[in-house]
């Protein structure tokens, strides 16, 4: 703080430690970093942000975080995306990094993408990574197991023993996590009998494994998709069977995004603070990068999950 006023002009500085001051930086010859005072001033916060997900129900959520975060703080923003899940260029992120940014946010899946970590790494650059774990970084998510958990227990309380589970994007841990919760739930119940099904958190990969369970000879009573968006395609599946949700089948998903409330009915679902994950990330990168602080501990800072119940579930049909 001493040395900051000198710098600065500022009062509060006796004159005898002000020149000791003035021949340390003469001595060291040293010149103020610009990208750090300006953190320390709010003047020009600049942070980059990767993003590539094939759910836009997420992304709309995560970017409006992001941005409320980024406004409140007086934070400029550079996106990039990849396509279909996949991340931008090499190029791209290498100009990305020319770009005079302080610190990187990472949006599932990017976050456990270990060529982008390792560019950013290279490049010295605090990270934040949404909804992954990943050494070196801020890490900020939801307890994806104990929320598939919970809902799986929501099901078999409901008394389903006939259940499909659709997966999510096989690269990110998210995905595990909730595969984990709910086959840790249906062990707990004898009678319960579990199909399990690929998918990638995209709507179309919804529609191929809502056929592919409804196809079963013995179908299940209720499905858990991995996502909103997943469940949705289901419950068009299911009409387009003329099955009716919830009567005859009971659908779930998870995020609780836009999708779960713009179709009829309306999904029961885990709510996963998507914006409040985004702005979290947005917090603590700025934190750090005020800090200097480059590598931070890949514990993840949880945030609550809540089941919301709507009229996409019953109990199974008699």
């Amino acid at each position: 703080m001493t040395v900051s006023r000198v710098i600065n002009a500022e009062p509060g500085v006796r004159d005898e430690t002000r020149r000791l001051v003035e021949a340390a930086i003469a001595t060291l010859n040293y010149t103020p970093n610009l990208m750090a005072r300006s953190l320390v001033t709010s003047r020009e916060i600049r942070i980059g942000v990767l993003y590539s997900n094939p759910s836009a129900a997420f992304m709309s959520g995560f970017l409006a975080g992001v941005f409320e975060e980024a406004s409140a703080r007086g934070a400029q923003l550079q996106l990039l995306k990849g396509e279909a899940g996949k991340p931008p260029a090499p190029a791209a992120i290498e100009r990305l990094i020319a770009g005079r940014i302080g610190g990187v946010v990472l949006a599932p899946p990017m976050g456990e993408n270990d060529a982008v970590r390792a560019m950013l790494a290279d490049a010295k650059l605090p990270v934040a990574v949404v909804g992954g774990v990943a050494a070196g970084t801020i890490c900020i998510g939801i307890d994806n197991r104990r929320a598939a958990y919970d809902m799986t227990r929501h099901l078999l309380g409901l008394g389903h023993r006939r259940l499909g589970f659709v997966l999510g994007n096989p690269d990110q841990s998210a995905s595990r996590e909730r595969l984990a919760g709910f086959q840790g739930a249906a062990a707990e119940c004898v009678e319960a009998t579990v199909r399990i099904v690929p998918g990638d958190f995209g709507y179309a990969s919804g529609l191929v494994a809502g056929e592919t369970l409804l196809d079963d000879p013995a179908p299940p009573t209720a499905i858990f998709a991995s996502n909103d968006d997943m469940a949705a395609a289901i419950v068009s599946v299911a009409h387009r069977r003329h099955l009716d949700v919830p009567r005859d089948l009971t659908v779930v998903g998870f995020d609780d995004s836009t999708a779960a409330v713009t179709l009829w009915p309306p999904l029961t679902t885990i709510r996963q603070p998507v914006r409040a994950l985004a702005a979290e990330a947005m917090q603590r990168l700025i934190e750090a990068m005020r800090r200097g602080r480059v590598s931070c501990s890949a514990a993840p800072h949880v945030l609550d999950h809540l089941l919301v119940e709507r009229q996409s579930t019953a109990p199974p049909p008699a």
